[in-house]
């Protein structure tokens, strides 16, 4: 059955004529009339009348006509969907974020929603090494990592670089130095973040490098729990500029740079599918694609 076929069958029982119908539709009569034939075989039942000379539908006809008109409004009303997805007036973009990482995204989505106000955005936390995954899947459909993804089926590109800062409670000893060497930091104990990460593990290679112990005796949860426990005279901490900007140490000292920030850069890339990103809108930076997600 196909919808031409339910259209011309509509037209008919509308017009109650074969040949009214024909010229409503710029057909030949015979045509609509061998259009409604093949239906009716393939339904096994008729539809029109025969004997009537104004097209009366019969028992299978007025049933196929409530059906036919519910499947053409459908149709309509898919159409003007799309149409509005295309013009971004409905839709929506799907974001996956830790809660490093949304920090970066904060910024753009504010611009993205005064942009097209329409769409809605669900920003989902996840795990760094599950983005990947995730976008192959289609569980997500853009991602921003804190490293390259070598997977050949997505492509990624450095949109923002960051750096690492030294957090130190007031009273510490080196709270009134502007740059520390990574060296001073040997004989500090550092409230660490316990989600393995590729930013953990570029600080332990930075360490690892120049030959200097990291000492991790306080490993917590949440950014949230770091920060306050630094605050109260519990160890020191690194932080991203962007997280550290955003967002003051209750209690501790957020503006001291250590040398080992010029050897820590992060880079935001934000990654999607190949060969192409999701149909149906714009990501955030304006290019095809439908939504945006981010990771580290």
């Amino acid at each position: 059955m196909e919808l031409f076929q339910l259209e011309t069958f509509l037209t008919v029982a509308r017009e109650g004529s074969f040949s009214r119908a024909a010229k409503k539709l710029f057909r030949t009569q015979p045509a609509v009339s061998q259009t409604i034939r093949k239906l009716e075989v393939e339904l096994g039942e008729p539809l029109f009348d025969r004997s009537s000379r104004d097209g009366m539908l019969t028992d299978a006809g007025h049933v196929l006509q409530d059906y036919a008109l519910r499947l053409l409004n459908t149709r309509s009303e898919a159409l003007v969907a799309l149409d509005e997805l295309r013009q971004m007036l409905k839709g929506k973009l799907a974001v996956s974020a830790n809660e490093f990482t949304c920090l970066y995204l904060l910024p753009v989505l504010d611009e993205y929603r005064r942009l097209y106000p329409m769409i809605k955005v669900a920003v989902q936390r996840s795990l760094a090494r599950h983005i990947s995954d995730e976008l192959i899947s289609h569980s997500t459909e853009l991602g921003v990592l804190t490293f390259r993804p070598d997977d050949p089926l997505l492509r990624s590109i450095v949109v923002y670089r960051d750096e690492l800062t030294f957090v130190v409670p007031p009273q510490h000893p080196l709270a009134s130095a502007k740059e520390v060497t990574i060296r001073q930091l040997a004989t500090e104990w550092f409230v660490a973040h316990n989600v393995p990460s590729p930013y953990r593990e570029k600080v332990l290679e930075a360490f690892s490098r120049h030959h200097v112990p990291l000492q991790m005796p306080v490993e917590l949860p949440t950014i949230e729990a770091i920060k306050k426990f630094v605050g109260m005279s519990n160890g020191v901490c690194g932080e991203r500029s962007r997280a550290r900007r955003a967002d003051t140490y209750p209690g501790a000292r957020p503006a001291l740079r250590a040398q080992a920030a010029h050897y820590l850069p992060q880079e935001l890339d934000p990654i999607a599918r190949r060969p192409r990103l999701p149909q149906g809108g714009r990501d955030i930076r304006g290019q095809k694609g439908r939504a945006v997600s981010v990771s580290a």
